[in-house]
């Protein structure tokens, strides 16, 4: 049997209707690999799965969805792995249900080096980005890859920091088809990932952005990492079942603390109580990982770079609304709060102003200032 024709026979199995992950690996388990699996006869198939199951997995096969995989396979830098594969990332060979098989887009290499994830709150605050960033320029300057979800907020500053620094690289696992971007908003973001990390999927070519395949693709953020480091999350949020996760695999959750007034801050506070360590700079990951630490001119210019794209975001997002943003949940003093806008004192005064006035903002003892 020709690669193409085995891998084929790994797409029919894994594309067959109603036959989940699961499913697959009882099969693979009893009877090897797949061509073996389809050899084995609807009786053999039936007393493994279900005669139901093995009547859907002995249908006709899709051909035109495995042609397109194949054709896409055949491209440059795309990739599909099969657990028997030897570029499978190891990893996740320990996590209770690895994907039979993986869509990579990037470089494979990436997928065996030692790995943290960062993740949290899609509409996370400007310092929670900012401090995802750093995190991540810092841990990915040590040389460790930096995993994430592409999603909008805390993951794609997080691969933005990963990739800020000299050979920083990144793996974003999505939960769409690899093929697909989602959201839009992270097209030039994820290309950029493809040249220099991974994108990764176990969904099918084609894949839209379906709300519960995207809680599932966490095991593998959390799976692929030494470690998972939580930024902000809301109680609730798909960031605390990535923590949950890896927690189960063995791995180790940090989490930051934030303002007690922050509604994104109680996901940290609750993984904290429960035993995730409290990290206050990427030192104490590295510490506590006993992972080396990074050439301290590299990172020294990768900081004073993030410092200056923070300031210059933030003076071209005019009004309050972007001195709001910038306020965060925690008192603020008036040369901190101008440092982050890119303003001077006094034009930050001239917006504080009206702000105090209809009660979005009051002002502290000592010169500071908080939202209300």
């Amino acid at each position: 049997m020709s690669p193409q024709q085995d891998l084929a026979a790994w797409l029919r199995l894994t594309l067959a209707s109603g036959i989940g992950p699961e499913r697959q690996r009882r099969l693979l388990t009893a009877f090897g690999l797949p061509e073996s699996v389809f050899a084995a006869g609807r009786g053999n198939i039936a007393a493994v799965i279900g005669r139901e199951a093995a009547d859907a997995l002995l249908a006709p096969p899709d051909q035109a969805a495995i042609a397109t995989a194949l054709a896409w396979a055949a491209e440059p830098d795309n990739h599909i792995l099969t657990l028997a594969d030897a570029g499978y990332p190891k990893a996740l060979y320990d996590i209770a249900d690895p994907p039979v098989l993986l869509y990579a887009k990037g470089r494979l290499d990436m997928l065996d080096r030692t790995a943290l994830a960062i993740v949290g709150a899609r509409s996370a605050t400007p310092q929670g980005q900012d401090n995802a960033e750093a995190f991540a320029a810092h841990l990915a300057g040590a040389g460790h890859v930096i995993v994430s979800g592409l999603a909008l907020g805390i993951d794609a500053a997080a691969h933005r920091g990963a990739l800020s620094v000299e050979g920083g690289a990144t793996i974003a696992v999505v939960g769409t088809g690899a093929d697909r971007i989602y959201p839009a908003r992270n097209q030039t973001l994820a290309r950029t990932i493809a040249q220099r990390g991974v994108i990764l999927s176990e969904l099918p070519l084609g894949t839209p952005p379906l709300p519960h395949n995207f809680p599932r693709r966490n095991r593998l953020i959390a799976g692929l990492a030494r470690g998972v480091l939580v930024v902000e999350a809301a109680l609730g949020s798909g960031s605390l079942i990535t923590a949950r996760l890896a927690a189960e695999s063995g791995r180790e959750v940090f989490a930051i603390p934030g303002s007690i007034h922050s509604p994104l801050a109680r996901g940290c506070h609750r993984l904290i109580r429960d035993g995730a360590k409290l990290v206050e700079t990427a030192t104490d990951i590295l510490e506590e990982l006993r992972w080396a630490q990074p050439d301290a001119g590299r990172a020294a210019a990768s900081e004073a770079g993030r410092e200056a794209d923070a300031a210059a975001s933030c003076a071209s997002a005019e009004g309050s609304g972007a001195v709001l943003r910038a306020l965060g949940h925690d008192p603020t003093d008036i040369d901190t709060l101008a440092g982050r806008c890119g303003l001077t004192v006094d034009a930050l005064y001239a917006i504080l102003l009206p702000m105090e006035l209809d009660g979005r903002v009051v002002r502290l003892p000592g010169g500071r200032f908080q939202r209300r």
